[in-house]
């Protein structure tokens, strides 16, 4: 038991500290252009910096943190007249770490560059490399910023106008950059997925209600107020705090995991860790086993005895108290839901722990608080029966079945190939299966009641849970199963697949026999790594862009990630479409870049990272160290198309299942790409 006891304390532990940091982004870039001259303008650089962070000044003595610096690409059509000069005053305080006095801006801080036109028009696009600090961290980014200039422009028009995508041959401001953030570069899908996570979580924590540690403490909760109180005022109010308190504790701990700065990559690290995935495996199991009656895990009797305690003194410390006893009762039974629900949210964004917290904990305090209220209701409660073991023995299926996904983690991580798609499918086909029978009382546990009539709820699960087995078995025969494909193992792991000789080959198209993509050298990591559908192409930059120099191509850069859910189902539904799956094979050098591969690199080919300045040398270390310091963004799937110099083509796009969308994406790629071409 003592075991037990320490894989769910360690379960929890793991699980609390599992959170993706998200990218800081502290300062937002703007450009303006005034015309002072018949050739001459200013240029205008705005940086709006957040509140508690700093910026340094252009200029700061040898030995210190790193200058605001600011480049110009390419002048043609205009000359630079001087140099960089600060608008804004900037303050100087003496720095302990440096034992230097140094220059800085907070809030916001003006640049202004003098340049004289050569031609009629001229594009202008400025670097920025800089330095912010807040508290005891500093960042080091860099930015591009786009600006315009023409000689038509009235000298009067000194503000050019703010457009979100440039029109040709008008000034521009306040783009959001090309290596925009995540924060500058927030999409309607991944908003969708913090509704849809809220929506599951709050399922998730109604589903723990029916479990036996939970359910039979209603009605005791309910006595508690009712019967402690000569007030009925006071009751409901205390009802509220208790409601609340089991809110905030929940939340509490969502939002501890989101505060965690533990870098970009640590989340990644720790979820695709082998040795945290085994525990997690472990564990699961373990929680199944409890659920069918194997045994029983009780968490510590001295910590909810505490508690309880506390909580018979009553008033609204009182009701705090009881909230907490509840909340560490019920892990025994819940630990598997919150558990699921923090590991999930440790790969989405900076608000999913909090947010899964607060879903969870409201639906699980909620009927609480009510039936405190009204405790008439309270008589038309099920008693507790039977049924709570049913519903016990149906979650530990559910648990069982989810528990695969750590060992899935384990093999794509590592690329041990143990697991193949359909023998994958087939386990869940058979605890599916079996989950059906026992719904419809065909299977029986030790601590089951008799069945004495199947009811209309077991009737319509247990349809359910055969209808998915039908749903799964066309997978068992390489069918992409494009609803749940981001929970399964990647169809270039179906050992047998009917389906394969009708993919269509990457040397044809609708219009005709071609060779498109007919790879310029052999990819290295080809051995290992694959591109879904059949698609040809690499799995190292500096390789994919020398052929897509070599056939004067667009790049089109995959950021992907072996344990990637959302990777796998872009590719089933939006990859597969075949007018995506054609302009892929015949338009573009394809470049899979998967950020969470451990294969070590040769010391040539370590790099030193200027974002956080540690020593990258696995293939996946290195890929996500180049999204992170080239493009500012750490988040998986994220869809990149750059020319032959390596600049962007039209903005990169993540995660979105549209895919009309992605096709137009793919399209402004070529034709910006063309266009380019004809101009040089």
């Amino acid at each position: 038991m003592n075991r037990i006891k320490a894989f769910i304390l360690t379960f929890l532990s793991l699980a609390g500290v599992s959170a993706r940091a998200q990218m800081d982004d502290p300062v937002q870039w703007s450009v303006e252009t005034h015309k002072v001259a018949d050739k001459r303008f200013e240029v205008v650089i705005t940086a709006k910096i957040d509140q508690g962070w700093h910026l340094y000044a252009t200029k700061l003595p040898e030995g210190g943190p790193l200058p605001t610096n600011f480049t110009f690409d390419k002048p043609l059509g205009y000359k630079l007249i001087g140099s960089i000069k600060e608008l804004s005053k900037s303050k100087t305080e003496h720095d302990e770490v440096f034992n230097l006095d140094l220059s800085f801006f907070e809030n916001e801080a003006r640049f202004s560059q003098l340049i004289e036109l050569t031609a009629e028009e001229a594009p202008i696009n400025i670097n920025v490399e800089f330095q912010a600090c807040y508290a005891d961290k500093c960042i080091y980014l860099e930015k591009s910023i786009p600006t315009f200039a023409k000689t038509s422009v009235p000298i009067t028009d000194t503000k050019p106008q703010i457009t979100e995508e440039a029109p040709e041959n008008e000034a521009v401001a306040s783009l959001v950059p090309a290596d925009a953030s995540p924060s500058q570069a927030k999409t309607k899908p991944e908003k969708e997925s913090l509704w849809w996570f809220f929506l599951v979580a709050f399922a998730a924590g109604l589903a723990g209600l029916l479990t036996p540690c939970v359910f039979p403490m209603i009605p005791m909760t309910v006595s508690f107020f009712m019967g402690k109180q000569q007030i009925r005022a006071k009751a409901i109010l205390n009802a509220f705090v208790f409601g609340l308190s089991i809110v905030v504790i929940y939340t509490s701990l969502g939002l501890i995991i989101s505060l965690f700065n533990l870098g970009s990559d640590f989340a990644n690290a720790l979820t695709s860790h082998w040795i945290t995935n085994t525990i997690f495996f472990i564990l699961f199991i373990a929680f199944a086993a409890s659920f069918f009656g194997l045994f029983e895990i009780v968490l510590p009797g001295s910590l909810a005895n505490k508690t309880d305690s506390k909580a018979d003194r009553g008033g609204l410390i009182g009701s705090f108290f009881l909230a907490l006893t509840t909340v560490i009762v019920s892990l025994s039974c819940v630990g598997p839901i919150v558990g699921a629900l923090l590991v999930e949210a440790a790969a989405g964004l900076g608000a999913k722990p909090i947010v899964g917290m607060f879903g969870f904990s409201l639906a699980f305090s909620i009927p609480f608080t009510l039936f405190a209220i009204f405790p008439s209701w309270l008589n038309s409660l099920p008693r507790s029966g039977g049924w709570m073991n049913s519903v016990k023995i149906f979650l530990g299926f559910i648990v069982l079945a989810f528990s695969l996904k750590f060992l899935l983690t384990i093999d794509q991580g590592y690329q041990l190939n143990f697991i193949s798609r359909e023998g994958y499918i087939a386990i869940w086909m058979a605890l599916f299966t079996l989950l059906g029978l026992y719904l419809l009382g065909k299977i029986k546990f030790k601590l089951d009641s008799e069945i004495q009539h199947v009811g209309v709820l077991r009737l319509f699960l247990a349809i359910a849970s055969f209808a998915f087995v039908f749903y799964l078995l066309p997978g068992l025969f390489g069918a992409p199963l494009k609803t749940i494909s981001g929970l399964l193992p990647p169809l270039s792991s179906q050992t047998f697949n009917i389906l394969e000789d009708k993919q269509p080959l990457a040397s044809q198209t609708s219009q005709g026999p071609v060779n498109p993509n007919s790879l310029c050298e052999e990819p290295r990591f080809a051995d290992f790594l694959k591109l879904p559908h059949g698609l040809q192409g690499y799995f190292d930059y500096e390789q994919a862009l020398r052929c897509a120099r070599e056939q004067k191509k667009p790049l089109f850069i995959d950021f992907v990630g072996h344990t990637c859910a959302n990777c796998k189902v872009m590719e089933a539904q939006v990859w597969s479409d075949p007018r995506v799956l054609e302009r892929l094979r015949r338009n573009y050098v394809i470049v899979a870049l998967y950020v969470d591969d451990r294969t070590d690199l040769p010391e040539y080919e370590w790099v030193t990272s200027t974002h956080d300045g540690k020593v990258k040398k696995t293939i996946g270390k290195k890929n996500a160290d180049f999204q992170a310091t080239r493009f500012n963004v750490n988040g998986q799937p994220y869809y990149v198309l750059l020319d032959n110099e390596e600049n962007l083509l039209t903005q990169p796009r993540g995660y979105d299942l549209d895919v009309e969308a992605f096709i137009a994406f793919l399209e402004k790629g070529v034709e910006e790409f063309n266009k380019r071409l004809q101009e040089d």
